[in-house]
């Protein structure tokens, strides 16, 4: 199987509309290509996501995919505008709502269920819980822990854009995965610090979304973003000389991106956001692309001259590029 995955947010509307047409052709495109994990969550979409992934699925043979999705919103009468925490062309009458309670975690698996039309889902993590951390840790686990012990779920983990607190779920829990987004990247190396050796410490899976860190890996130009934010001066120096490196070699930069998450022995895999074919097959070939040790050594030297980028808060955009 594919260590690649693909993240659903940008097929659910991120940062642009797209239509259900091309919301299929893409999986399809996915399908093809080998990729058989598909992570989703409500927030993507207001259930956009969802409803997408389990209608193409519907037809597709149940045991060769994994599919994840998240607890911690709930979708409720409301009004979300237009552009709402960065979807474009999804319903307007849902709003999220916070809710890492135990009826909130059973009721968000239930509506997953619901929206999607499977059967199960694989693995549920807890979702973005950095403002609900005591109550993730001693309501939201507990409860997930329970259904992992149901069988009604096969797997159970946090997806967050920061590693403290993905740290100490791991070591005050049972998880079984994490999916750390944007904090392990050729800008970023954090999670390496602790959370990655914790993860290995107690056998707990990781996969690493935000490997471009929002766009600024994947094409380093001026008004390139680093996590949703306009990439600081020293960043996209940095971003831009390892361009340039990669080139001398006939690299691409993102295939650099791609294979330095998953050179780290702790990592599973990689989740990838994409909204069309042509995405999709460069997601694959980066993964695939083999790098010289030579390569490697001045990508390093450029990482260190751009200064090493903290553990932010980003917003979570289900590991788009």
């Amino acid at each position: 199987m594919s260590r690649i995955g693909l993240g659903t947010a940008p097929l659910a509307g991120l940062f642009t509309p797209v239509s259900e047409a091309e919301a299929e052709r893409t999986l399809e495109a996915a399908w093809e290509a080998g990729v058989r994990f598909f992570d989703t969550a409500p927030h993507y979409g207001l259930g956009v996501a969802e409803r997408r992934l389990g209608a193409f699925l519907a037809d597709r043979p149940r045991d060769e995919v994994v599919v994840s999705t998240k607890v911690g919103r709930l979708l409720r009468p409301g009004f979300s505008p237009p552009g709402t925490e960065g979807f474009h062309g999804v319903p307007t009458d849902l709003a999220r709502v916070w809710d890492f309670s135990a009826e909130g975690v059973r009721a968000s698996l239930t509506e997953s269920l619901e929206r999607s039309g499977l059967d199960a889902f694989d693995l549920v993590l807890l979702h973005d819980p950095d403002d609900h951390g005591e109550q993730a840790l001693a309501v939201a686990y507990p409860a997930l822990a329970e259904l992992r012990d149901q069988g009604v779920v096969r797997a159970i983990g946090a997806g967050m854009n920061q590693t403290a607190m993905l740290t100490r779920l791991v070591r005050e829990t049972d998880l079984d995965v994490v999916l750390v987004a944007g904090r392990y990247s050729l800008l970023d190396r954090s999670a390496a610090e602790e959370l990655l050796p914790a993860c290995a410490a107690r056998n707990v899976g990781v996969l690493v979304g935000g490997v471009f860190n929002s766009g600024l890996l994947a094409a380093p130009r001026a008004g390139a973003t680093f996590d949703y934010a306009p990439a600081p001066e020293p960043l996209l120096r940095g971003a831009r000389a390892m361009a340039e490196h990669c080139a001398a070699f006939g690299v691409p930069l993102p295939a650099a991106a791609v294979r330095f998450a998953l050179r780290h022995p702790a990592v599973g895999g990689v989740v990838l956001g994409a909204r069309d074919g042509r995405e999709i097959t460069e997601n694959v070939a980066h993964a695939a692309t083999e790098i010289p040790d030579e390569l490697w050594d001045l990508l390093e030297a450029d990482a260190t001259g751009a200064g090493a980028a903290g553990d932010g808060r980003a917003r979570d955009g289900g590991a788009a590029r």
